[in-house]
C-alpha cells in the first residue's frame, strides 16, 4: 500500500505541474480542444474518447462506493471532470482510511462491513 499511495502523491505533484504549464502557455478553455478533436476523427480525438471512459467509470465507481448519496453524486462530478487530479486525491484519502482494508477501499465502509 505505500508503493501505491508514494505513486498517487507523486502522479498528483507531476500532474498539477504539468496542468499549470499548459494552462498558462495554452489557457484554460479545454473542452472545446477536447471535442474537437473528437469530432475531427483523429487519434488525438480517439485517445480523448477513450480518457473520457476511464472518466466516466472513475465517476461511477466513486458515485457507487458513496451508495449513490448527493454526497458521492457530487464526488462523481468532480470525479468526471478532475480526472486523476482528483482521483489520485481521493484515493489518498480512501487508502488512509481503510487503514490497507482492499475491501474496505474498493467497496466502501458501508458495503465492506455489511
Amino acid at each position: 500500500m505505500t508503493a501505491f499511495r508514494i505513486f498517487l502523491g507523486a502522479y498528483f505533484i507531476i500532474l498539477v505541474a504539468y496542468t499549470l504549464v499548459v494552462g498558462m502557455n495554452h489557457g484554460w478553455n479545454l473542452l472545446p480542444v477536447f471535442f474537437g478533436d473528437m469530432m475531427a476523427m483523429n487519434w488525438a480525438g480517439q485517445f480523448n474518447l477513450d480518457f473520457m471512459g476511464f472518466l466516466c467509470l472513475s465517476a461511477l465507481w466513486v458515485s457507487w462506493r458513496h451508495e449513490y448519496t448527493p454526497g458521492g453524486l457530487a464526488l462523481s462530478v468532480v470525479a468526471f471532470f478532475g480526472g486523476v487530479v482528483f482521483l489520485a486525491a481521493y484515493l489518498l484519502y480512501a487508502t488512509s482510511q481503510a487503514n490497507g482494508d482492499m475491501k474496505t477501499l474498493l467497496l466502501g465502509p458501508g458495503r465492506a462491513n455489511s
